[in-house]
């Protein structure tokens, strides 16, 4: 099946034809990679506009971090508290921006939608909360299906990272993920899929699965990755501070984008912006050869 072109999202046809930068807005005060800053609607509403300065193509509002140390559950209602003012205030001063709400709940996705987000980013890849694909399908947004195990406290951590055959296993796991979107009523053209980052992995987990990227090419669909700052590049750099991990994020987007990627999540959008593009611009330069 060739690689796609577009997504469809809500009413609309995102096109694919050049890589798009997804940009991390975390409305929490315990993110991993950002420690709290933009925990405020202003300050989250100042970060968005900035990522979109910057390159964005896509902003992804998130209320409950998965960090790999200490993760808690965040109560439905503190979540709705935190990414509900950013994503209403962003579809009414910016209509033409894509948002993407970054949750694991049915509940928190619906009032996201209706406050005119377009996609659903689900880590737990409709795992956690058995109403969140029917809730997307109901309001024909876009969906992101993510390879992980565990719940909120663990799913990023290696406590679910035990596999006899990882690419196959992992492969598999994703492949029944997008199954269930589908059987809820989910067209496939609004379906996209992220292996799972640093999710219930190791870091000899996350390279092969940004190594064989390509093994999800031929289901079709758009391929997102969100492989920014996560622990692997640190392990790889020597850099403990998440924030330090620029240029090693800006690596592993370019070669994710090479094998395949259509869409990358990223917190440093300016660094990767520039990289894609020089990065498209080589490889439609040798398109014809």
């Amino acid at each position: 099946m060739p690689s796609p072109t577009t997504w469809q999202i809500r009413g609309r046809e995102l096109s694919l034809e050049r890589p798009l930068v997804m940009g991390v807005v975390n409305v929490t005060p315990d993110s991993f990679s950002d420690g709290g800053r933009f925990q405020t609607s202003s300050a989250a509403l100042a970060h968005a506009a900035r990522l979109v300065a910057e390159g964005a193509d896509i902003v992804d509002v998130g209320g409950e971090s998965t960090r790999p140390q200490g993760a808690e559950v965040v109560p439905t209602d503190e979540e709705l508290r935190r990414v509900l003012p950013v994503i209403q205030t962003l579809a009414a001063e910016r209509p033409e921006l894509v948002i993407s709400v970054d949750t694991m709940k049915a509940a928190v996705a619906e009032a996201a939608l209706a406050a005119g987000a377009h996609i659903v980013n689900d880590v737990s890849g409709l795992r956690l909360d058995a109403e969140m694909a029917h809730v997307c399908a109901a309001a024909g947004a876009g969906v992101v299906v993510m390879h992980s195990r565990g719940g909120v406290t663990d799913m990023a951590t290696f406590a679910h990272a035990d596999y006899d055959d990882f690419l196959a296993e992992m492969l598999a796991e994703l492949a029944e993920r997008v199954r269930t979107a589908e059987r809820a009523g989910v067209p496939r053209a609004a379906i996209a899929v992220d292996p799972g980052i640093g999710f219930s992995k190791r870091t000899e987990h996350s390279l092969r699965a940004l190594a064989c990227l390509e093994r999800l090419t031929p289901w079709g669909l758009p391929i997102v990755v969100g492989a920014s700052r996560k622990r692997f590049i640190g392990q790889l750099t020597g850099q403990a501070n998440a924030a330090q991990r620029v240029y090693g994020s800006v690596g592993a987007a370019v070669m994710a984008y090479e094998r395949g990627a259509h869409v990358l999540r990223v917190h440093d959008v300016a660094a990767t912006r520039q990289a894609l593009d020089v990065a498209a611009a080589i490889r439609d330069a040798g398109a014809d050869r």
